[in-house]
């Protein structure tokens, strides 16, 4: 009997220790399997003449460059690098010593690199990325601007004026071709976003070529990313970071200004905004600054009043505007019709703001990285951008939030 007895709790014990190792098998294999489908991007290729050398796999953040991985490379000079998908575009670079070649990571992609050392930073092949291709190009770009200074500065028959002067030129030149071909072109992009924080050696120190802190033109290309970022990429921190470098922008350039003009200002009462202002001429010839609605709700609206469906948008703008313009909504309005005629027939009777671009002023078209006609932006009472058209679902919703 006990016999049986011990049999029995013999086999209860082996088909508990079945059932516990099938659940860890189970764990096992989900956990596996979420491990297997994490979203990851890879960045591989090879690096010639570069044997023993050690190459690192570093992040570039916010706070300057994190280690990520490294590897001592074979004869080969192969090498393979991963990590987890981020969900707005990362920056990395490859490094031996201070050979670097710059990376943007968007989603999950793969990345191959092709270098021969010790000149990779200029003498390397990309593939798999159109943004890290750009980031090529602007890098090279530096390059070659570098060289162009440092030229410049070294040549004896140059008096001082004459070298700052020239050098002023070629930068100028520089800022042109990168804002029209990279950065109102597709502000969004990875590339736009490196292009910002390039830099140039001058007078023993590193300088930025895009330096918010002393022209307010480049504050408008910052904040022109920024709000490209904000569209795209909502609540990522390079777009947050953006915003308040610009912002801090404003206030140097306007404290800058107040110098030069022999004046004072507290800068503790500087006031400053996150939108990216621009002034118009409205249907009555008055200038009218976006700014200057500062403390409204605004629906920055841009339209063109020849399209067949123009009569339905308005309508509907009129009945935003009728419910809410007494709470504290307003509509900055900017037309993109040819015929100057034409528009102010057509907004003669609307009661908010209504602009117009003409060939003069199309710039305002890129700050905001229009693409398609119609579209508008959401502003809140601080004039931040808050969302583009495509990202809302209910607009009366969205407008009693910022009321």
């Amino acid at each position: 009997m006990q016999v049986e007895n011990r049999k029995k709790e013999n086999n209860m014990n082996i088909r508990l220790i079945k059932k516990h190792f099938a659940l860890a098998l189970t764990a096992l294999a989900i956990i596996g399997t979420t491990a297997c489908n994490e979203r990851k991007f890879h960045v591989d290729g090879t690096i010639e003449n570069a044997a023993d050398s050690t190459l690192y796999f570093e992040n570039m953040s916010l706070n300057g460059p994190v280690k990520v991985d490294s590897v001592k490379l074979s004869a080969d000079g192969s090498f393979s690098f991963d990590g987890k998908a981020p969900s707005a575009p990362e920056f990395y670079r490859l490094r031996i010593a201070g050979q670097i070649i710059n990376i943007a990571i968007d989603s999950t992609e793969t990345v191959n690199v092709k270098a021969q050392y010790p000149g990779m930073a200029s003498q390397y092949e990309v593939s798999g990325s159109d943004d890290c291709t750009r980031i090529k190009e602007l890098a090279i770009m530096q390059m070659q601007l570098q060289s162009q200074i440092n030229m410049i500065a070294n040549n004896p028959q140059l008096g001082a004026d004459a070298v700052n002067d020239s050098i002023n030129n070629v930068i100028e030149n520089y800022k042109g071709i990168v804002k029209t071909q990279y950065i109102f072109k597709e502000p969004m992009k990875a590339s736009s976003y490196f292009a910002l924080f390039q830099t140039l050696y001058a007078g023993g120190q590193s300088l930025l070529i895009f330096n918010p802190r002393s022209s307010a033109e480049d504050v408008k290309v910052f904040a022109a990313v920024a709000t490209s970022w904000d569209t795209f990429y909502p609540n990522e921190e390079r777009g947050e970071n953006l915003h308040n470098i610009a912002i801090e922008g404003m206030k140097d350039v306007r404290l800058l200004q107040s110098r030069m003009a022999g004046t004072t200002i507290d800068a503790s009462k500087v006031q400053t905004t996150g939108i990216i202002d621009f002034t118009l001429a409205d249907n009555k010839g008055v200038q009218r600054s976006l700014s200057s609605l500062k403390g409204n709700v605004v629906l920055l609206d841009f339209h063109l009043f020849a399209n067949e469906k123009s009569m339905q948008r308005i309508m509907m703008l009129r009945e935003l505007y009728n419910k809410y313009h007494a709470a504290g909504f307003e509509i900055y309005q900017v037309s993109v019709d040819p015929d100057e005629h034409f528009w102010k027939t057509q907004t003669a009777a609307l009661p908010w703001v209504s602009t117009r671009v003409d060939e003069n002023t199309q710039k305002v078209l890129q700050l905001y990285n229009v693409g398609q006609i119609p579209t508008f932006f959401l502003l809140d009472k601080n004039c931040n951008v808050v969302k583009r058209d495509v990202q809302i679902k209910d607009i009366d919703a969205e407008i009693k939030a910022l009321l």
